[in-house]
């Protein structure tokens, strides 16, 4: 399962072994347990990938191949491609812009997608200094 967490600056992406009903089910007993209100909604979240990402193509042939359902690809102009996947968003209200979007598919295309993340975030960090 991939969680990206939204925060006022950005978001992070990371990989979870586990499945999306077991981390939801461990973060509404965390929420009662500390009594935090907690909003759960079934949807979509995006992101943007570099178009010249090495590799790009293969991602496109196995989402084809293994999973065209929870997640699509669309150029977003010339230099990104945006990713949008299916998943679940769970934030402390229905209205917040910071919280957890979670989103199961093939273990495949999860690392795949995580390792092209990564790779993004380095050459990010590269040209910005």
């Amino acid at each position: 399962m991939l969680k990206l967490t939204y925060i006022e600056t950005g978001f992070y992406l990371e990989y979870l072994a586990k499945s999306l009903e077991d981390w939801v089910q461990e973060r509404v007993v965390l929420a009662l347990r500390v009594g935090e209100s907690l909003y759960i909604e079934p949807t979509t979240a995006a992101f943007l990938l570099p178009a010249d990402l090495p590799d790009l193509e293969t991602l496109v042939m196995e989402i084809r191949r293994l999973d065209p359902e929870s997640i699509s690809l669309s150029a977003g102009d010339a230099e990104y491609i945006e990713v949008s996947l299916n998943g679940t968003w769970v934030s402390l209200n229905a209205d917040s812009e910071e919280g957890v979007f979670v989103a199961a598919m093939s273990h495949s295309i999860e690392f795949f997608l995580l390792k092209l993340w990564q790779d993004s975030q380095v050459s990010a960090s590269v040209l910005s200094e």
